[in-house]
């Protein structure tokens, strides 16, 4: 199957990957627009890899005070380069996710950062409100393993589902600015302040 421009330009406004790495991935796909995407992914996913190991001594902090003055978030944002960092994007990012932050109220950035004791005592509350409720033995394990994922999406930053669009976690909306920009992107550390607490 041929590989059009328009098919390319169809693929790079749906991924955001590059024109040539669409123009690639279609050509090994026959032209199939779904299979081209996750070849897009495997590659994409193995050059965010990548970059993960690259230094972010660059970047941004960003404060956002909400409407009327009770709450008010800083954040700390980094990247590679100091050029990333004054782009459009990446500022857009910064002001999103302090935004997200004064909205949700997040414990921890990621799931790395739950002390494990933590984890342990959350496990422990569910296995038994799982065994109260009746569960057999066998299944309660599972059921404590699914309710943390569950917590992990409450309390950590990157696991939540976005405010402004829930169909995506803050952690992918991290890795999509990262895979626009090139350079590994991470949130380094937030404060969130609100009045009287």
């Amino acid at each position: 199957m041929e590989v059009t421009a328009a098919s390319v330009q169809a693929l790079r406004k749906a991924t955001g990957a590059g024109m040539m790495d669409c123009k690639r991935a279609l050509g090994e796909a026959d032209g199939d627009s779904e299979k081209a995407i996750e070849i897009l992914r495997k590659s994409g996913a193995m050059r965010a890899a990548k970059r993960q190991s690259r230094e972010t001594r660059e970047g941004l902090v960003h404060s956002y005070i909400h409407t009327g003055g009770k709450i008010g978030v800083l954040v700390e944002l980094n990247c590679e380069t100091d050029f990333v960092a004054r782009t459009d994007e990446f500022q857009q990012l910064a002001k999103d996710i302090a935004m997200h932050i004064a909205a949700t109220n997040p414990d921890f950035i990621s799931r790395e950062e739950v002390p494990a004791d933590l984890v342990e005592k959350e496990k422990e509350i569910y296995r038994e409100q799982a065994a109260q409720s009746g569960k057999p033995e066998k299944v309660l394990e599972k059921i404590a393993e699914g309710r943390l994922e569950k917590y992990y999406q409450e309390v950590c930053l990157l696991e939540q589902a976005f405010i402004k669009n829930p169909d995506t976690s803050v952690g992918q909306l991290v890795r999509e600015t990262a895979a626009k920009t090139g350079e590994n992107t991470q949130i380094r550390r937030f404060a969130r302040f609100q009045l009287g607490q």
